[in-house]
């Protein structure tokens, strides 16, 4: 009998700019104050690219931590995944221009859109593509700079999000299985409380579009916040149960980084101590595509997480999408 095909997670890397804007430089933008951002969301600070520093940019740091941790040359990697809602540009795609940047060529390289959910897609893609057997190595990264389709003039978005970066290599193994469940959702009918309006075909850049910043984020906070504690607890649930695990052998519970109101709504209903939560928010804000992935690798530098442990992440983003995954360290 053939041998099934596991996934190992080879290591994992990340990157933030070195620019800091906190919550009383954020006093000097807005009318808003730290009091208030950091008791609605939890945030202290976040980070912020430079004008000259696109997205494959950060993917690029954080992808050769990655490699390097996981000892591998990029030559060796037949497949990058790059998760991201902030593109260098609409094409190539961003994973093109990662290629490019680690000097790697002829192997397939593609950006996949889910928003904050992004790097859990990326992990389920990766685990398919994997255990198929059409690829062995893939470098899979979680990136966005939201900060660059932010509208600062609007106290209830910009206070939320930040930029960075974090990878993860996976390998074919015939010994290990670290990708122990994944689990995906969408409902495309909720696009209206948490989307960028204009500069796809649906609404093209017009001198209109600008003057009216329809190419900026829009959020109905309270709606969002009604739908994502209870879809990231389901997906949290159904990935837990398809892992075979309770929540007694997690180690560590990883959420997306979006607001602290809604991560601790979600390990209340689950019943997860905050001990057992990871949280980074106050210095990271939101970096959709790159929180879980982010905090994980963070985690596991800082001691947190040792070889064996098991843990879970989960997110939830614009779409709606959502996504969980159980995997081994």
């Amino acid at each position: 009998m053939k041998k099934k095909i596991g996934v190992k997670i080879l290591g994992t890397g990340s990157y933030f700019p070195k620019k800091v804007l906190t919550n009383l430089d954020l006093e000097k933008i807005v009318d808003t104050s730290d009091e208030w951002i950091s008791t609605r969301t939890g945030i202290k600070e976040r980070r912020v690219s430079e004008k000259n520093e696109p997205t494959s940019e950060l993917a690029f740091k954080a992808s050769t931590e990655a490699l390097k941790f996981a000892n591998i040359l990029p030559g060796q990697i037949d497949m990058i995944l790059v998760a991201t809602v902030t593109p260098d540009m609409l094409f190539p795609s961003t994973a093109c221009f990662l290629q490019t940047k680690l000097n790697i060529s002829s192997v397939p390289a593609f950006d996949l859109s889910a928003s904050c959910s992004g790097f859990i897609y990326g992990i389920s893609i990766a685990k398919a593509f994997i255990e198929s057997g059409l690829y062995k190595k893939i470098l899979l990264v979680g990136v966005d700079e939201l900060t660059k389709i932010t509208d600062w003039t609007d106290r209830n978005t910009c206070v939320l999000f930040g930029d960075g970066a974090g990878a993860m290599v996976l390998s074919a193994s015939y010994e290990d299985d670290d990708i122990l469940s994944v689990f995906l959702g969408a409902d495309g009918s909720y696009s209206n409380l948490l989307f960028l309006p204009a500069g796809g075909t649906s609404k093209p850049t017009t001198l209109d579009t600008i003057n009216e910043k329809l190419h900026t984020i829009k959020m109905h906070g309270k709606e969002v916040f009604r739908v994502a504690v209870p879809k990231m607890v389901l997906a949290a649930e159904k990935a837990l149960k398809f892992s075979e695990k309770r929540l007694e052998d997690i180690k560590l519970f990883i959420p997306h980084q979006a607001n602290m109101r809604i991560i601790e709504a979600v390990a209340k209903k689950m019943g997860i101590p905050m001990d057992k939560v990871f949280v980074n928010i106050h210095k990271t804000g939101n970096v959709s595509s790159a929180t879980t992935i982010t905090a994980l690798d963070e985690a596991i530098k800082t001691g947190r997480l040792k070889n064996g442990d098991i843990v879970e992440l989960v997110a939830f983003g614009g779409g709606f999408t959502w996504g969980a995954a159980v995997i081994k360290i």
